[in-house]
């Protein structure tokens, strides 16, 4: 089942900024959630394998049953029939999602912004109605925005921060707000909170 509780609980309770905007950042607020947070340690290997698992997962705001299908059924199976080692498929995966590849265009401002965009259909795959944000874009998909939203307050000269990098997975047209996957996203481009071997050794452990 998916989490719908409060998202700065769950930065908290990983301690890293899962979802990139500053409304979560956790610096002046470095407890752990709940009446034991403060005094609350996490030494064994175990533990921290889980939660590198644990801030992977909720990264990308996946239930634990989408989140162990992909590592154990989809990015293995393409792993072993295309050759790449089983981190590269996960993440290749994790990154062509739709909401994803919108967070990371910028158009969105956070993961959980750009899977409500898609949830509402504001956009539009391949010219077509779509609202599932877990679909895995293939090269040459695009995504973009419902004319009539163009000039929605939400999306009416809106700005994406200078700093932003889009990955070069991505071709983003923002006169258009049109978004196109140019290739396979690949692993170690982008930094991430989390070690994505660690998770595959982790669910191997299970």
């Amino acid at each position: 089942m998916r989490y719908t509780g409060p998202k700065f609980k769950l930065c908290r309770r990983e301690q890293v900024n899962l979802f990139g905007s500053d409304k979560y950042d956790i610096k002046n607020r470095r407890s752990l959630p709940g009446q034991h947070g403060s005094s609350m340690k996490r030494n064994s290997e175990y533990g921290k394998l889980l939660r590198n698992k644990q801030v992977l997962k909720r990264s990308y705001m996946l239930s634990e049953k989408q989140f162990v299908k992909l590592v154990h059924e989809t990015s293995a199976k393409y792993s072993k029939n295309n050759g790449i080692s089983h981190d590269e498929a996960l993440y290749m995966f994790l990154e062509a999602r739709m909401d994803s590849v919108l967070y990371r265009s910028g158009i969105a401002k956070t993961i959980i912004q750009a899977r409500q965009m898609v949830s509402h259909g504001n956009f539009l795959l391949n010219w077509k109605k779509h609202n599932v944000p877990s679909t895995f874009l293939k090269v040459g998909d695009k995504i973009t925005l419902k004319e009539k939203l163009k000039s929605s307050p939400l999306y009416a000269g809106a700005t994406v921060s200078k700093t932003l990098k889009v990955p070069s997975w991505i071709k983003v047209d923002r006169n258009k707000y049109e978004v196109e996957l140019l290739s396979l996203p690949k692993l170690g481009e982008l930094g991430s909170n989390a070690d994505i071997l660690k998770v595959i050794e982790f669910y191997a452990r299970a």
